[in-house]
């Protein structure tokens, strides 16, 4: 295998982590969360979402939060925001950095943003076009790359003309996504390859769902073709409310493991994130899947004993 040096983490348990998440989440267990993941060396930090709460109410308070975290210079803060309005409510609360959302697939687009892809690409060049304005970096989510809830195979030429799309409105960087879990290894191989037809290496993160235990095997996959950026959430925490079906994300503490047994830096400080996690996980009143993060809860407990 060809395996790169050094890989970037994307860190979005503060938001895609928590924003299915059935208990409340108080704004200072949010800070809290961030700062325990800023202290573990997390390059970028998805801190919230400024969509409307009337859809997404466990992030309505994205405003307080991000005034609330203490800011490291060296990790880039960003949040997801579906138009303009949203891209005015990060600026207002300091973020350089924000991320947009697309699909690959023709209803999960309607049925996620209640807009058809062609509409949501109108609305996301309004959007680029102003970050653009205002010096503030644009990066994009493109769901269902490996498929979707209500239309099963989505194809890879189809991924690649929408990321394509949004390259040309001024993303930074598309985040090809597994938003259901359902990618495997030699799939993401076909879809990197489709997509690096029309769109630079460099610029294609990978984002994947362990719904099916492939999320490491996929990471692997990307590796060899030489992506470079995964997407990962602390304690594997997250899902997508208009998914169904959809469990938790690649768990940041899985892959820091994998990756510093290859070899690969990051940055990050594996011990620094299991931290993060046993914060989180009282607080959301259920179990964490990270498998690494259940394996270190066992051999401590065994210890104590």
């Amino acid at each position: 295998m060809h395996l790169p040096s050094r890989v970037t983490v994307v860190e979005v348990g503060p938001r895609d982590g928590l924003q299915n998440e059935a208990q409340h989440v108080s704004t200072g267990d949010k800070i809290a969360f961030v700062d325990a993941l800023s202290a573990a060396g997390l390059p970028v930090i998805e801190v919230s979402s400024f969509v409307s709460p009337k859809w997404v109410p466990q992030l309505g308070d994205a405003t307080e939060v991000c005034a609330g975290i203490r800011r490291d210079p060296r990790i880039r803060y960003t949040a997801l925001v579906p138009n303009l309005a949203g891209l005015e409510r990060a600026r207002a609360a300091g973020l350089t950095e924000i991320a947009i959302f697309a699909a690959a697939s023709e209803t999960f687009s309607q049925k996620n943003i209640n807009q058809t892809i062609d509409a949501s690409l109108t609305t996301y060049r309004a959007v680029s076009a102003r970050a653009g304005e205002l010096g503030m970096r644009l990066r994009a989510y493109l769901s269902t790359s490996f498929g979707c809830p209500f239309e099963g195979d989505v194809s890879p030429a189809r991924v690649a003309e929408v990321a394509a799309a949004l390259i040309d409105m001024g993303a930074f960087e598309i985040a090809v996504s597994d938003t259901i879990g359902v990618a495997h290894p030699g799939q993401v191989r076909t879809v990197i390859d489709t997509v690096t037809a029309r769109v630079p290496l460099d610029r294609i993160a990978l984002h994947f769902h362990d719904t099916r235990g492939m999320a490491l095997a996929n990471v692997m996959a990307g590796l060899d073709a030489g992506v470079t950026t995964f997407d990962a959430s602390a304690g594997g925490l997250g899902g997508c409310p208009y998914a169904p079906g959809a469990t938790g994300n690649l768990a940041t503490e899985d892959l820091i493991y994998m990756l510093d047994g290859l070899g690969i830096a990051t940055g990050v400080s594996l011990p620094a994130v299991l931290e993060a996690s046993r914060f989180i996980e009282p607080v959301i009143g259920h179990a964490l899947p990270s498998r690494y993060y259940r394996a270190a809860h066992i051999a401590e407990k065994r210890i104590a004993d």
